[in-house]
Order: C-alpha cells, then structure tokens, then sequence
C-alpha cells in the first residue's frame, strides 16, 4: 500500500515504489558529487575540438575560453541561487515553472531532454569509432550498442551505481588533465628531465604572427567553436536532488567553478600553445593534445589520448543518460509528460524514464548510421543551440526567483548571484549576443544550428501554450498542488 507523495525539504517526493512522482532516493555520496562537478565541465570537447579552436583563433583561444569561461560561472552562479535554495531533479526547468511560467518549464525540459539524447548518440558513435580501431572485428554499430546497453544497465542498478561509475571516469579524466599540465609546464620552462623540444616556449604565444593572428573578430569565432564543449556544468545540480545533502552540494559545486574552469580549459590550453606554435601542422592532423604529446616524445602519445577520450565519452554517455532520465522524470512528476515517467523501482530509479530515453538514443544512433547527412544531421543541428537557451532561460528564471524566494523564505538565500540584477542582466544580453553572432556564421555551420533549433523550440513552445490554455494534463490527470510544491521547492 503506497501513501500520498508529500514534499519534503529536499525537493524529493517520497512515496511506495512505483508510485508517481515518489521514490528518489539520496544515493550519492558526497565524493560523487565532487567528481560529477568536476567532471562535468570536461568534456570530450575539450580533447577533440580544441584544434579547430586554436586554429582559427591561435593563442587568442584562450580569451575566447576566458570569455565563455566567465559566462559559464555567472550563470551557474544563478543556477546555485535557484538549486541551493530549492534543490530538486528537474533543476533549471522546475525553477523555470515556477518563476515563469507552466510554458517555460515544459519548453526548457523537453529541449533539454532532447538535446541529451542527441548526445548519446553522438557520444556512442565517438566511442564506436575508438573501439572499433582496437578490436575491429566487432563493427563500429556494435561497439555502440554494447557501451549504450552497458551503460543503461548501470544506470538501472541504482543512482549509486552511476555515481560510482562517474567517479572513476571523472578521476581519470582529473588526473590526465593534472599531469599533462604539469608534464607540459615543466617541458614549456625546459625542466622536464630528458625531455628537449625546439618548438616549446611561452615565445609561442606571441610569435608566428602574435597572440591574435587573425584579428580580434577571431575571439567571437572561437566562442563559437568552444561553447558547447562547456555544456554539462549544470548536471551537479540535478544530481545534487539524490545526494545525501542538496543544499551543501549545490553550495560547493557553485563555489568551485571558478577554479575547475581556469585549471582544466584555461590551463590545459594554455600548455598545449606553449608547448607548440599554434599554426604547427600536426596540430590540426593529429588532434592539438596528441600533437602536444608528441611533441615531449611521449611514446604510443596517440593511444594514450584515445584511451581519455573514450573514458570522456564513457563519462559523457553515462552522464546524458542520467541527465535525461531525471528530467523525463521530473517532467512526469509534474504532469508535462506521461506519468509512467515518474513511477520509481524499488531502488529509487526511474525506469521507465530511463529506457524511453535510451530508446530515442538508439533511434538516433540508428540514424546516425543509415542517414548520416539527413536526418542525423538535422537532430545534431537542430538540438545544437539548445544550451544556449537553457542559459537564457536560467538568467530569466533567476530574475523573478530572487523576489520569490526572498519573499518566501529567505533564509534559503544560500548562495547569492553578484550584482543582482545588474549582472545577470548583462549575461543574458551576453547569450544573446551570441547566439546573434552565430546567425552571421555561415562557415561553422552556425546559422544553420540557430535556426533548426530555434524552429525546433518554436515548436515545443507552441505545443507548451496550447496545452496550457486548454488546461489539458498528460493523461487526464490534474497537476497535484502538493506534487508540484515539492518538485519546484516551494
């Protein structure tokens, strides 16, 4: 016999199994919250795109990292406002709900949850191909199916398995990070022990045309080619709904930040432009991290980086699908999608939730396969810009949530967004600005990106206020005052 779902501090919804809307449990310890902080702001990205970053830009890459950089921390700055405060699975879409509006909340989840299942298609394809190379009598589909159903099964057990899991592909992708800083410092100084390079030296920065080869407009180029290899710092915050302690979770991953993203983007960059001249040519044929490493004489430096790669993937995989799952989850609890998603197993996971969203993976990764230029293409670009919106909707969310929440209670007030309002109307403008600088690139495919997911979030948005003005609940079903108070925090 199961009892009304009832809010509770937390966010969580508690209730039998299988009940909807019930049965989260707190699973993660507070070292997987750290690595899943951590590791959320190391992407795959970073190792593979970096090259045609540094390419177009040269040195000045590292102000277009800076810059998208800054942008991440205040808006996961706002995000920590809203999470810290009211910690809960649907994070930024909960917020959106109840700051803006039942439309906003449906729109920013279901493009969210659409953007994630996207990724694990291109994440499996990625690891496929790495596999593949190492054991090529297994083909490059099967290689993805085998990690998708690998990781699914994790994700099934219970959310300590994922955060277990995460934990280890984080570390190592923290350690990789960590000692190819340090290896490379030392190599850029010339105090690395038997290690000599000719092209090393911070001189690099500043010759072979100067910091900003190509101009300043070259920064703007760059953001463009980087931002999205940022897309993940918000998971800690979702994640932190089944931690044992949300609020200091939340706290401390918004407090850390700063320093995760000058050490792994800003400092790992830095060392691979000293170490060579930015428009070497290995740069561009080998992948700018092989190519740094070959460059120390490092030996097997090619499969060296592949194994981190496909640990990233692995941990990017592993994470999409969390990701996507609790935000189908939250979507069912709060009646904006079919309320199955909400129903929980014994061990608190979202089962169904979470094979629905491994389904549309596999769909896209099938996709991938039988048409690569057509219709994966389309679902690539048309989720591209997704992250972008999802900021935006956060420094709105944050706007009216402050006045909220310091009217509701303000001593939830934990962390605090600098300069309210002042700042987070300028990182709104910021995303803006982006995102219009995108419509002007035709050789990145950024106009492209903007449109197709402009159309795509057009269409969820209408399907949002159809729905609301008719008053319609998946289902049939009336949204649950004291569900949704819980689910939003209040």
């Amino acid at each position: 016999m199961t009892s009304k779902p009832t809010p509770t501090e937390a966010g969580h919804v508690p209730g039998g199994p299988g009940e909807p809307g019930g049965g989260l449990q707190a699973g993660l310890k507070n070292r997987h919250l750290t690595m899943i902080a951590i590791g959320g702001v190391i992407g795959a990205g970073l190792f593979v795109g970096s090259s045609a970053g540094i390419a177009t830009a040269g040195p000045g890459i590292l102000l277009s990292y800076a810059l998208v950089g800054t942008l991440v921390v205040l808006v996961m700055r706002m995000l920590g406002e809203m999470s810290a405060a009211n910690p809960t699975s649907g994070s930024f879409s909960a917020h959106a709900d109840r700051a803006l509006g039942r439309w906003a909340g449906f729109s920013i989840g279901w493009l969210y949850w659409f953007f994630w299942v996207v990724v694990l298609a291109v994440e499996a394809t990625a690891g496929a191909k790495i596999l593949e190379g190492w054991i090529p009598a297994v083909p490059q589909w099967g290689w993805a199916l085998i990690v998708m159903i690998v990781l699914t099964a994790t994700n099934l057990v219970s959310v300590g398995s994922y955060g277990e899991f995460e934990f280890w592909f984080a570390g190592i992708k923290v350690v990789a990070i960590g000692a190819f800083i340090v290896v490379g410092a030392l190599a850029v100084f010339g105090v690395l022990p038997g290690v000599h390079s000719d092209k090393a030296g911070l001189d690099n920065l500043t010759g072979h045309g100067g910091f900003l080869p190509h101009g300043p407009g070259a920064i703007l180029t760059g953001v463009l080619l980087v931002v999205f290899s940022f897309m993940g710092s918000e998971i800690a915050t979702l994640a932190a709904g089944e931690s044992e302690d949300p609020r200091r979770a939340v706290t401390k991953s918004t407090n850390s930040i700063i320093w995760r993203i000058a050490v792994f983007y800003l400092g790992s960059i830095l060392v691979v432009v000293s170490l060579l001249p930015w428009d070497d040519a290995s740069i561009a044929e080998k992948g700018s991290y092989v190519a740094a490493l070959d460059s120390l004489g490092i030996a097997h430096a090619g499969q060296i980086m592949n194994f981190i790669v496909l640990t990233s993937v692995l941990s990017c995989l592993n994470s999409g699908l969390y990701t996507a799952s609790r935000m189908a989850f939250s979507l069912g609890v709060r009646g904006d999608a079919p309320r199955a998603f909400a129903r929980t197993t014994g061990r608190g996971v979202p089962m169904t939730a979470i094979v629905v969203s491994v389904l549309f993976g596999f769909l896209a990764v099938f996709f991938n396969y039988k048409y690569p230029d057509s219709v994966f293409l389309f679902l690539v670009n048309s989720s591209g810009a997704v992250a972008l919106f999802v900021w935006l909707v956060i420094c709105f969310s944050q706007l009216r949530m402050r006045k909220i929440i310091q009217r509701e209670a303000p001593e939830k007030l934990i962390v605090k967004m600098w300069l309210y309002p002042y700042l987070t109307w300028a990182t709104a403008a910021l995303i803006v600005f982006v995102l219009g600088y995108m419509l002007t690139d035709t050789e990145h495919d950024g106009r492209e990106t903007v449109l197709l997911s402009l159309l795509v979030a057009a269409v969820v948005l209408v399907i949002a206020v159809v729905r609301q003005k008719m008053g319609s609940r998946t289902a049939g079903a009336a949204r649950d005052p004291e569900t949704e108070r819980a689910e939003v925090g209040v």
